[in-house]
């Protein structure tokens, strides 16, 4: 028995370094593949940052003494702003139950295409951090007091007003969404706010082109927030009083970006719709001007099925992507591109580009006047006499701004809603201009005018 004994403490002893060794390399391997998975998942997640809830921050309210811009943001009933996402107050609702409580979350915003006018969700949920004290740079910050402020924020959803209400509904006779720019209208002419300045200090979005539709021409003398102005007479809408913002891009972020040059088989990429209206003709130019050019790649896409998916792969592996006019000067293609890192061609002559006072878009894009791009030949030698050290440049140059057109939440440093809110202080002394001027005989009852909304007769006959 004693043998015995001994033999078998032995071969527990034998055992013993291979049981361990065992338990160690199966520790290993079940970390390695956790974090395997967790680096794979670490793109969608942060593409996620852009809708997803948040969880709880430490109290850190920002200090209005100190911001760049103070905002008063009207209390619009939930009907304008966030009851269009058929959010209802709950647990997690703020400010009598108007607004959510952005420190434990944020309602989500359609997906799709609707996401890319959303402007006005992420600059509403900016301010609600402010003043709630959720993660922010606090560059914008929220005030109670009017007399405060150095601009009023109507926060109104109008983009997604009009993509979810601006048909007829019968037995209605209006759309919803009509009866909501009406109800508008109606709330601002009865503010002190608005009579006081005639709303030139007010800040109202409608990035899709045609978004306020009808209010346009009652709200001419605010600051708008518009993607371009193809569908607004100059008279209502300009880049001396309004901002232009950039899409929210609909193709992924390319994380770890290392497809350089040779990488990018595809010297110039397009896919989408061919044949548009207004200024958009020049598309079907192009496409029988390339359709057949080696190394090009242009054809007709859309975002059904995996429509977007094909856009993803097509960017990256291309080395240039066309930015051509469309039934409005933009679209949010040129914002794929830039997140895809492909040197972007724009080909629209009415174009207005975001932060153009602050960023020179030759150092990562090249702009060609329609007139020549529709040149035989014209596009295509221009593209081949840019050299590999030119691209270079130009593709290391978007990785660098790219950050200057994300919409997430929370906001970070100069990403598009940090962006926004600078340029519209960038605007707060000509808008103080303005109303100085309109408050010079307001103490002279004989000189007063009705300045509730202004007249747009006239303007609507300009804009016919």
């Amino acid at each position: 028995m004693a043998i015995a004994s001994g033999a078998m403490a032995a071969s527990a002893s034998c055992r013993s370094p291979l049981v361990w060794f065992f338990s160690l390399a199966a520790a290993l391997f079940f970390a390695s593949w956790y974090l395997l998975l967790d680096s794979a998942a670490a793109p969608a997640a942060l593409d996620a940052r852009r809708q997803g809830p948040r969880s709880a921050s430490p109290a850190r309210k920002c200090d209005p003494a100190t911001a760049l811009l103070r905002v008063f943001m009207y209390d619009l009933p939930l009907e304008f702003h966030f009851g269009l996402l058929d959010w209802k107050p709950g647990g997690a609702a703020a400010g009598g139950g108007l607004w959510p409580d952005v420190r434990h979350g944020v309602p989500e915003y359609p997906g799709g295409l609707n996401l890319q006018h959303s402007i006005e969700y992420w600059l509403t949920l900016d301010l609600l951090a402010s003043e709630q004290g959720a993660p922010t740079p606090c560059n914008a910050v929220r005030v109670r007091d009017p007399a405060r402020a150095d601009v009023v924020f109507v926060p109104f959803f109008a983009s997604l007003s009009f993509n979810r209400h601006s048909k007829v509904v019968p037995p209605a006779r209006t759309s919803e969404d009509r009866a909501l720019q009406r109800r508008l209208i109606e709330f601002l002419a009865a503010r002190p706010e608005w009579r006081r300045s005639g709303g030139r200090d007010h800040v109202v979005l409608a990035h899709h082109p045609n978004g306020m539709l009808d209010a346009r021409y009652k709200l001419w003398p605010c600051v708008f927030v518009l993607c371009d102005f193809g569908r607004y007479p100059h008279s209502v809408a300009n880049i001396d009083k309004d901002v232009i913002a950039p899409y929210l891009h609909v193709v992924g972020n390319f994380f770890n970006d290392s497809a350089g040059y040779d990488a990018r088989p595809t010297l110039l990429y397009f896919q989408g719709a061919i044949y548009r209206k207004d200024g958009g003709f020049i598309r079907q130019e192009l496409y029988y001007l390339l359709k057949d050019e080696k190394d090009v790649h242009f054809s007709f896409g859309s975002v059904a099925g995996n429509g977007i998916e094909q856009s993803t792969q097509g960017m990256r592996a291309s080395k240039f992507c066309l930015n051509i006019a469309g039934d409005t000067p933009s679209s949010n293609r040129l914002f794929d591109s830039i997140v895809s890192h492909c040197v972007p061609i724009i080909i629209s002559d009415e174009i207005e580009l975001p932060f153009e006072d602050v960023l020179d878009y030759s150092k990562f894009c090249i702009i060609v006047r329609g007139v020549d791009a529709v040149k035989k030949g014209f596009l295509i030698n221009l593209i081949k006499g840019i050299s590999r050290q030119e691209w270079t440049s130009m593709w290391n140059k978007l990785k660098e701004v790219e950050r200057h057109f994300e919409y997430q939440y929370p906001s970070q440093h100069d990403d598009a809603v940090q962006m926004i809110w600078k340029t519209i202080a960038r605007k707060v002394p000509s808008i103080r201009l303005k109303v100085n001027r309109l408050q010079r005989f307001s103490r002279f009852e004989t000189n007063k005018t009705d300045e509730s909304l202004p007249r747009s007769s006239w303007l609507e006959n300009q804009a016919r």
